[in-house]
C-alpha cells in the first residue's frame, strides 16, 4: 500500500457509478465507490492535479477524503498521465502472463506427479 496524496485540497472532481462528482470544503459526509478513472483535486494555490485511479473506495468524513484504490498514477498532465497509466497496464498484463505461465507450467508437473504415482507397481 502506498500513500499517493496527502495535501490540503480546495475541490474534488471524482467518478462513481452513478458519474462524476464533485466536492468542496463544507461537502456532507459520505460514502461512494470509486470507478477507473480520473480523480481531480485543485490544490491550495489553485492548481489542478489529476490521478488515475482503479476502482475502489472514496470516504469523505469531517475535513477528511479518503481514498483506497488498488492503484493510482498521478500527474500534472493527462497526456503525460496517459502514458503512465499505459506503461503500467502493459506491465501488468506482462505480470499478469509470467504468473499463469508459472501457474501452468506448476499444473503440468502435479498432473505428471500424479500419473507417476499412479504407475507404481504394488
Amino acid at each position: 500500500m502506498a500513500v499517493h496524496v496527502d495535501r490540503p485540497a480546495r475541490r474534488i472532481v471524482a467518478e462513481g457509478p452513478e458519474g462524476h462528482f464533485g466536492m468542496l470544503p463544507n461537502h456532507i459526509d459520505f460514502v461512494t465507490e470509486l470507478v477507473p478513472g480520473i480523480l481531480i483535486y485543485e490544490t491550495e494555490d489553485g492548481i489542478e492535479r489529476f490521478v488515475a485511479v482503479n476502482s475502489g473506495t472514496l470516504v469523505k468524513c469531517g475535513e477528511e477524503v479518503r481514498v483506497a484504490v488498488r492503484g493510482a498514477v498521478e500527474g500534472d498532465d493527462l497526456g503525460e498521465l496517459r502514458a503512465l497509466v499505459e506503461a503500467d497496464f502493459r506491465r501488468r498484463d506482462e505480470d499478469e502472463r509470467e504468473a499463469r505461465a508459472a501457474l501452468a507450467r506448476l499444473e503440468v508437473s502435479m498432473i505428471r506427479r500424479f500419473r507417476d504415482l499412479g504407475s507404481v507397481p504394488s
